[in-house]
């Protein structure tokens, strides 16, 4: 039996990068429990985003923690040290009790001849055909492929079980979720690999409880899915497979799920993963972060005056700094330049205008992805302006609470749970 917290069945991760919209995120978890959702809250943070804005991690646990005692919620809630490793996680320990651990650095890269040579050994009894109930035809498991599976994954497994150790050595094993992410790779994991990954987890001794592989396709910040729908789905079913099929072969915990790490704003996916999660009746752990950044925008830019001004006073300097603060994202954006709109004519927008090309709803004609995913990336510039950024998101705060709690509930919660969800 594994000693860990274990984490509710049903989790959504949400980002806030200036810690002032927790009230307005939990109201948008609250709802969905009132329509039957089973959902509970996860409030994350990576160590970038911390740096970038100068906060720390006790104050995402503070806002958490305001946010529960002022709405009376009374079940569980989590916050997510978001992408750590051992280099940065000392930080997180007293404030956090979910760990998102990143080995991305460590894959690729080959353990030691004796660790490759005794994961071999561990897995020949797997090797030949191996029937896993709902993927079909079996899969076939040679030593070929589980010598290519460790030499990609098994020294950034073993860095998550350094990670998971020092925790529990500092925190205790009982106080905290563990996720490992894997999606930060070159390519989809195969169901093959996803099993051995989970058997490398085991043999390490990580209780993990949430997995973020990655999925075929382009996951871009705060815009929708771009890739085959159809091979997403296999995707994801057979990973919920491969979880069912792990969690009783290798003694991992009952609870382990999968994590999506969605960069906010996949809506084309969501009628996908309702249908399968009830199907295989399994766990969801889906992880948004800039999505409620971009809400705070569009309602300072409904409130016209000094919010308007700001929101305008965002995309101007993101525009001027482009490459600085693309860069580091260049990997999860596709940003056309050319489709950009000229500073100076969005100096001269009005709020209707601007909210309009900012929000989300891809049938309206003046929504441009190219301009949501700049904003997404430069709240750099927003940190910059200080206290005049953040007293408007106080003088301000019932307009963008309004759009953060409908964003959240009704174009996220909503269709990953509702019942008529169509697909």
């Amino acid at each position: 039996m594994h000693k860990l917290l274990k984490i509710s069945k049903h989790t959504f991760g949400m980002g806030d990068r200036f810690a002032h919209q927790g009230l307005a995120q939990l109201r948008a978890i609250m709802l969905a429990r009132e329509a039957g959702y089973p959902v509970s809250p996860v409030w994350n943070k990576s160590n970038r985003e911390h740096t970038i804005v100068h906060s720390q991690p006790d104050d995402l646990r503070a806002e958490a923690d305001a946010a529960v005692a002022a709405l009376g919620w009374q079940d569980d809630y989590y916050v997510d040290a978001d992408h750590i490793g051992l280099q940065t996680v000392d930080r997180f320990l007293a404030s956090s009790n979910f760990f998102t651990l990143d080995v991305a650095d460590f894959t690729g890269k080959p353990a030691d001849a004796a660790s490759l040579s005794a994961f071999a050994d561990s897995m020949a009894a797997y090797l030949g055909e191996l029937a896993i109930p709902g993927i079909a035809p079996a899969l076939v498991l040679t030593a070929d492929a589980v010598g290519a599976a460790a030499a990609k994954f098994l020294l950034a497994m073993q860095e998550a079980g350094r990670i998971y150790r020092y925790l529990a050595e500092h925190k205790g094993a009982d106080n905290f979720v563990t996720e490992v992410s894997v999606d930060e790779t070159d390519s989809p994991q195969t169901p093959v690999e996803l099993l051995l990954i989970l058997a490398m987890l085991a043999r390490e001794g990580v209780p993990v409880q949430t997995i973020a592989p990655k999925f075929t396709g382009r996951f871009n910040k705060g815009v929708d899915y771009v890739g085959n729908l159809a091979q997403f789905e296999r995707e994801f079913d057979e990973d919920l497979s491969v979880i069912a099929y792990a969690i009783g072969e290798f003694g991992l915990p009952a609870s382990l799920k999968l994590s999506i790490h969605s960069g906010s704003d996949k809506f084309s996916l969501y009628p996908i993963i309702n249908r399968l999660v009830k199907q295989h009746a399994a766990g969801l752990h889906v992880k948004t972060a800039g999505t409620t950044w971009l809400e705070e925008v569009i309602g300072l830019a409904e409130a016209g005056g000094e919010g308007l001004a700001l929101a305008k006073a965002v995309y101007a300097g993101a525009c001027a700094r482009f490459d600085e603060l693309t860069g580091p994202y260049a990997t999860v954006i596709d940003i056309d330049r050319a489709q950009l709109p000229d500073p100076d004519a969005v100096a001269g927008w009005s709020s209707d205008q601007f909210a309009a090309a900012l929000r989300h709803e891809a049938n309206c004609a003046e929504y441009n992805r190219h301009f949501r995913q700049l904003i997404h990336v430069g709240f750099k510039v927003a940190a910059e302006l200080g206290s005049r950024y953040t007293d408007a998101l106080v003088a301000n705060a019932d307009i963008i609470a309004r759009n953060v709690t409908d964003n959240l509930f009704e174009r996220h919660l909503t269709p990953l749970y509702s019942c008529n969800t169509v697909s």
